[in-house]
């Protein structure tokens, strides 16, 4: 497979994909750092280190943004390359920064600015690299796009691997300066990459009328630095298509009123942006498209986040060191693609509504096994507390995997044709904002209950409040299409 891509692709294009979906997973390596320098440095609160968090992982939630601005405005006459080295850039500079000086990382307001750039940084060359995976497929050969995105998921699962493993080990051995150094060579890395792979120039003239950057098949098979998990998603078009046909000519009709490219290159961009945002609003505004999308986001933004809370409690109370911690972060990857070789093997041809309330039911059960763990009732029978955090993390995102495969297979099959690539990104920005959200409520939670570094006792009652609350989006099942599955009906 890798030697039919080289010759297809090239060398110098299939190294850059490569490393970048390898450097996004091996993010974990310096996230590991920054949660320690939020609760040891710089003695936050749990609410407050997830509001940290929360905040600086916002860019992941406007990523239509990115496609449409290096659709509609190339740079000296390029729509890739020169976005890519821009987030690039915004990648690298933070963690120099943030290694070099002690203060800024030890400052929180000026931490969360540096670390919303570097996210912003990250989603940008997340949503470039994709278009420029689809765009090579198109002009190529699409047969091997498939391919492509199999290679690009594997590369970033393994920087996942190698991220949580050595991040844990850099604890121990490093200062937290040079943690954020040494990541720095791979976006270093990434950006002298940037300079082998040639993008043909574009004139005004072909300036798009909407944005399609990602519009091929294979994006449906692709998933951001916080939503990658699958590759073998079907078609786009399986569930809906002859209303989604229908649907698009009369998106078609409407932007066609809108004027066409006349005058100044401003005005011509502005004219881009006019129609792009017009069809995202006309496609997202169909009950068909929205009301599932609505329920994703609800199945997200009603059940509280407290993961970080969690990560305190396993560190100052369970003195778990980060060596382990790292290891369940690898044992979460694999319980990750586990849950998507099940799903792709077992359950693609149930309904998705059958799914999403196993989903949501197995994952309350799993929820109880931190209040288990925070009322110790596991001690008594002999569990140890490294035993139940390991089971806990692979199983709990086995079944994540479960929730989010429906939401990929059901934003593929809802995409109407021409804006299938926007529309994908917008529907995986929504899931990336809910999540937000999610942490911002768990956040909030845990300072109602008063739950603070070296006070865990309302911590159970914070869990049992998430235990409840998954059960929430159970009750709007209803607004998930009846007869979807995973595969063509």
């Amino acid at each position: 497979m890798i030697k039919k891509l080289l010759i297809t692709f090239g060398a110098s294009f299939i190294w850059l994909v490569c490393f970048i979906y390898f450097t996004q997973g091996f993010r974990s390596f310096v996230w590991t750092a920054v949660s320690y320098q939020l609760k040891d440095r710089l003695k936050l609160s749990p609410s407050a280190s997830q509001f940290v968090t929360s905040i600086s992982f916002f860019p992941w939630s406007i990523k239509p943004i990115y496609g449409i601005l290096s659709d509609c405005i190339p740079v000296k006459g390029r729509k890739r390359i020169p976005y890519l080295v821009i987030a690039t850039l915004l990648s690298l500079f933070p963690w120099v920064i943030l290694g070099l000086q002690e203060s800024i990382r030890n400052s929180r307001h000026q931490l969360m600015i540096f670390l919303l750039l570097q996210n912003l940084g990250s989603a940008m060359a997340d949503v470039v690299i994709d278009a420029m995976i689809a765009e090579a497929a198109r002009q190529e050969k699409a047969k091997f796009a498939g391919d492509l995105q199999s290679l690009s998921w594997m590369t970033m699962a393994v920087g996942g691997i190698c991220g949580s493993l050595f991040g844990g080990y850099a604890l121990s051995n490093f200062q937290m300066g040079s943690i954020f150094l040494l990541f720095s060579v791979l976006p270093t890395i990434q950006l002298f990459s940037c300079g082998f792979v040639t993008e043909n120039p574009i004139g005004s003239s072909h300036l798009p009328e909407f944005s399609t950057s990602n519009d091929t098949n294979i994006h449906h098979e692709n998933v951001s630095d916080e939503d990658r998990s699958s590759t073998d998603m079907p078609k786009p078009g399986t569930l809906m298509r002859k209303r989604s046909n229908k649907s698009s000519k009369k998106l078609t009709s409407d932007t066609s009123k809108i004027p066409g490219k006349d005058g100044s290159l401003p005005s011509q961009w502005f004219q881009s942006f006019k129609v792009a945002g017009y069809t995202l609003f006309k496609a997202f505004r169909r009950p068909v498209i929205l009301r599932p999308m609505g329920w994703f986001f609800l199945s997200q933004v009603t059940i509280p986040n407290l993961s970080t809370v969690m990560f305190y409690y396993q560190t100052e109370v369970l003195n778990l060191d980060a060596s382990f911690l790292g290891t369940s972060r690898v044992i979460g990857w694999m319980g990750l693609m586990l849950g998507t070789f099940t799903y792709n093997r077992y359950l693609k041809k149930m309904k998705l509504r059958k799914i999403l309330m196993f989903a949501h039911v197995t994952l309350s059960l799993l929820t109880l096994l931190d209040v288990v763990l925070v009322y110790r009732l596991h001690v008594p029978f002999g569990i140890s507390d490294e035993i139940l955090v390991l089971f806990g993390s692979a199983l709990s995102d086995a079944v994540h995997q479960f929730k989010f495969m429906p939401f990929l297979i059901l934003s593929g099959q809802l995409c109407p044709p021409g804006i299938e690539g926007t529309l994908f990104a917008l529907f995986m920005s929504i899931n990336n904002f809910g999540s937000t959200m999610s942490s911002f409520v768990g956040a909030g939670l845990a300072s109602v209950l008063d739950i603070s570094s070296g006070s865990f006792d309302n911590l159970g009652f914070g869990i049992g409040i998430e235990v409840i609350c998954t059960f929430i989006p159970v009750a709007f099942l209803f607004l998930i299409p009846k007869e979807a599955t995973g595969i063509s009906a």
